[in-house]
């Protein structure tokens, strides 16, 4: 039930499931769909959704995140108890029940496990997120910047395995990454346990809302973005490279490369996104025109889906769109956590 009166049902769920998809890198259908799938046999009645003000400030929040790969995800099935045994390790750590999940981030699948896990809990889903967009690590996240740790982190594997990670907070990619390649290449995770008092203060809020509405058929893509989006340019991709060099030392969960996309309008100029895991640097005739900690994205003028930097090849039409990130990304300390350097990008 809803403190603040709305219900995620079976009539929302395929609102908030296309919304999610609309800025979401690094998706794969057969993992959205199996979510998707997971999300509607366990929905009931309808999870609430709730504001983290309209929470007791004392309720414990956990935030949920699928951890590895979204195809790993699509081969290996889950049992269907990955959500309750993770979030019941962080309780049995902490000694406290918790009163409410949220999402570390609202990209496809991962705006439906929350869900999930709320729904199999019966407690509401805080509307909001850590991110406002997606980040490659788990650390990379408005909780960081606030101040909370994502430890005591629990990873639930579809065999059966259960692992609690207590660490310090710069630690827990190092170590996240390769007990999940051993459990099969995903997991969830269970992480960022917080109060809700502390949560308001460290939200990115009423995102679920904004995907919500942005899944209605007809809606603009540009309802998704919570603080703008614009289009940088269209064009064909003509070609993807190899690394530059950048970032050779980062011990990110991917290799840097390059795409160059030449414009078809305008002053056709020539358009080249540095990646490394995702875009995080775009450059027109060698001027910086987009950079992270925004979020830059390929669409497809095909099919309107967002175009994996690793699926991307030369005579693909694009339109490339700036999604604008929350304003705390661009602190001092937001820049340092998710801007260029963090990509081994120097500039």
């Amino acid at each position: 039930m809803s403190v603040g009166g709305r219900v995620i049902d079976r009539g929302e769920l395929g609102r908030l499931s296309a919304g999610a998809r609309l800025f979401a890198t690094g998706a794969t259908e057969s993992a959205h769909t199996l979510a998707l799938d997971w999300a509607g046999s366990v929905l009931g009645a309808g999870v609430g959704l709730v504001t983290a003000e309209e929470l007791d400030p004392g309720t414990l929040c956990v935030a949920i995140t699928l951890a590895g790969s979204t195809t790993a995800l699509g081969e290996q099935l889950p049992r269907g108890d990955e959500p309750v045994r993770a979030v019941r390790a962080v309780e049995r750590r902490l000694g406290q029940r918790a009163g409410a999940i949220v999402a570390l981030n609202l990209a496809a699948e991962n705006a439906l496990l929350p869900l999930i896990t709320a729904a199999e809990l019966g407690v509401p889903m805080v509307d909001g997120d850590g991110t406002g967009r997606v980040f490659p690590l788990v650390e990379q996240t408005t909780y960081t910047l606030g101040g909370v740790s994502p430890a005591p982190l629990a990873l639930a594997g579809a065999s059966g395995e259960l692992v609690v990670l207590e660490t310090a907070p710069d630690r827990v990619e190092e170590l996240l990454r390769p007990v999940v390649l051993s459990l099969g290449g995903w997991a969830l995770a269970a992480c960022y346990p917080m109060t809700a008092g502390e949560l308001a203060g460290v939200l990115v809020p009423g995102t679920v809302s904004l995907l919500l509405r942005a899944g209605v058929p007809g809606a603009p893509r540009s309802t998704a973005a919570p603080y703008g989006v614009r289009t940088l340019c269209q064009g064909q991709i003509l070609a993807v490279e190899g690394s530059t060099g950048h970032g050779a030392d980062l011990a990110l969960p991917s290799l840097p490369s390059s795409i160059v996309v030449r414009e078809s309008e305008g002053l056709r100029r020539l358009v080249r996104l540095e990646a490394h895991n995702e875009i995080v640097l775009a450059l027109a005739d060698g001027a910086v025109v987009a950079m992270a900690p925004d979020q830059i994205c390929m669409i497809s003028t095909d099919d309107g889906m967002v175009v994996d930097v690793d699926k991307a090849g030369p005579g693909q039409e694009v339109e490339i769109m700036v999604v604008r990130a929350a304003p705390v990304w661009h602190t001092d300390e937001g820049l340092a956590l998710g801007g260029l350097r963090a990509f081994g990008i120097p500039l």
